[in-house]
């Protein structure tokens, strides 16, 4: 995976984490709700507020630069009238599906945080990036050289379930067909315990994917969308798999993705970590911990 889209994973990650500790924050809105007990420890207990002032403690900081960095990015990008097109956040978000393997259903039902997410780290990069001049000689160089980078390759979003025997298997095939659901099945019975909590989902699998046997991708091949495996052989025993959906491979012509290698070779350049920060100044910020001071 190229360090930029790594950097988007982690940020995309980032920033579900922190709207999520933003959310129980945002409850403390009253006496009443704030002094509920939320844990009773023998005689003594653990008020809201108590639970809140901690959170706010440990993770306040890094949630309200979290907010100000986006407000700065779309403060500058009006600015300088930067825009990112839909395509390019399209391209990102579908190399993302199938280079990052958790990927999973799970992450679908929040989509469009991922892709705002994308366009957010876009913008960044165009507006750190925007008075660097490459020229087209070394844009195509870059290209020619790096091809591998800009092929998306086809990937098979799979769920399993793994089992002991070939009889338990068999079995749990035979359930599938009569109509119980795989997810259910799978926390119930699978003894891969990471997968079976998500109810076997594993995300997208491709060929260059060394966690799972050869042979997954193999039989992914020859099923339809919603159809289940026989059992196939594995280390730990019998598995099941359930196709949920497949992305085609795609290679990105030198036109397609000219301005990203732009953006790259000028990152790389500069030797800057892609950070909001450089434009707080100009943003004019100011919070809690002190005038234009970043949070370290």
């Amino acid at each position: 995976m190229r360090k930029r889209q790594l950097w988007m994973v982690i940020a995309a990650l980032i920033m579900l984490n922190c709207l999520t500790v933003a959310f129980f924050l945002s409850k403390a809105g009253g006496t009443a709700v704030t002094d509920e007990v939320v844990a009773t420890v023998g005689k003594g207990t653990i008020s809201r507020q108590d639970w809140l002032n901690e959170i706010e403690a440990r993770y306040g900081k890094d949630i309200l630069k979290e907010m100000i960095d986006q407000k700065v990015i779309e403060e500058m990008a009006a600015k300088y009238k930067i825009k990112i097109a839909d395509r390019d956040v399209e391209r990102e978000f579908r190399m993302l599906q199938t280079t990052y393997n958790s990927f999973s259903k799970k992450d679908n039902k929040n989509e469009n945080k991922w892709k705002q997410q994308i366009r957010t780290s876009l913008l960044l990069e165009e507006l750190l990036t925007k008075d660097v001049v490459v020229s087209t000689k070394e844009l195509k160089s870059y290209y020619d050289k790096n091809k591998n980078q800009f092929q998306v390759p086809a990937a098979y979003h799979l769920l399993h379930i793994i089992v002991k025997t070939k009889e338990e298997a068999e079995k749990t095939l035979k359930e599938l067909a009569q109509g119980s659901s795989f997810s259910a099945l799978a926390m119930e019975r699978s003894i891969e315990e990471f997968s079976a909590y998500e109810g076997g989902d594993i995300g997208y699998l491709s060929e260059a994917d060394e966690r799972y046997p050869k042979q997954y991708i193999e039989t992914a091949k020859m099923l339809k969308v919603g159809a289940c495996s026989e059992p196939l052989k594995v280390e730990q025993g019998y598995a099941l798999l359930r196709l949920e959906g497949e992305l085609s491979g795609k290679g990105y012509l030198f036109g397609e993705v000219k301005e990203q290698i732009r953006r790259q070779i000028a990152l790389e350049q500069m030797k800057l970590p892609a950070s909001a920060a450089t434009f707080w100044d100009e943003a004019g910020v100011e919070w809690f911990y002190g005038k234009n001071k970043v949070a370290n």
